[in-house]
């Protein structure tokens, strides 16, 4: 299944939002050039250097608590930034107009770094750089959740040769995306993988993002 709109209107104008998604496309853009396993590898979050404070990359520009936020703006592939700047568009936006911009953009890094951190937890020797939005855009859903159950979320369901465009309240749609998460953490987890997705990085973030909705005073 993959969202393609949400039918929840804002009152607002997104500047965030829209801004964290141009900035993503620069780097993305820059890493292209610049070699994306490389950036990776230099500017990513590698958990055995982010907890144990080890340091893996000779001549590392950043202690590893920097690189953990820079990893959020990384990607590795075409797929990978456009899937994530495609759900940060559709649900951050409303979140955004719930919350404000200043503290809509303090949440969603707020969430990235937990999201990071959770990651790190469950593989502390793992030597493969995490990078990617998707731990704080996991805050962001579950932000969603919380505010908009209800909301409908416009989605592309294959059925082999066919398409259909089906509405799917959010409740639904995001609860079946978190146990996903759930299911393919626990999976990798026990088989000892690391690489890949980060699962427990979605996992953490989306946790996260409850919790911080709760405890971040709302727009007016």
């Amino acid at each position: 299944m993959i969202p393609i709109r949400d039918e929840n209107p804002t009152e607002t104008f997104p500047v965030v939002t829209i801004g964290l998604i141009v900035v993503n496309a620069l780097v993305f853009i820059w890493e292209l050039g610049f070699g994306i396993q490389k950036a990776a590898f230099i500017y990513g979050s590698i958990p055995l250097e982010l907890f144990y404070n080890v340091e893996l990359t000779p001549h590392h520009p950043m202690p590893p608590y920097l690189n953990l936020f820079t990893s959020m703006f990384l990607h590795g592939g075409f797929l990978h930034i456009v899937g994530n700047m495609l759900y940060l568009w559709i649900f951050g936006n409303n979140v955004e107009d719930v919350l404000g911009h200043v503290r809509f953009l303090i949440f969603y890094l707020l969430c990235g770094l937990i999201a990071g951190y959770v990651h790190a937890f469950f593989h502390q020797t793992s030597r493969i750089p995490m990078i990617g939005a998707s731990g704080a855009i996991s805050g962001v859903l579950g932000a969603y959740l919380v505010r908009f159950p209800f909301a409908r979320i416009e989605t592309l369901v294959f059925f082999f040769f066919y398409v259909f465009v089906v509405p799917i309240p959010a409740f639904f749609y995001i609860i079946f995306w978190f146990l996903l998460q759930v299911m393919n953490g626990l999976l990798s987890y026990g088989l000892g993988g690391a690489g890949g997705v980060a699962w427990f990085a979605h996992i953490g973030g989306f946790l996260a993002g409850i919790v911080l909705y709760f405890l971040f005073p709302k727009r007016t």
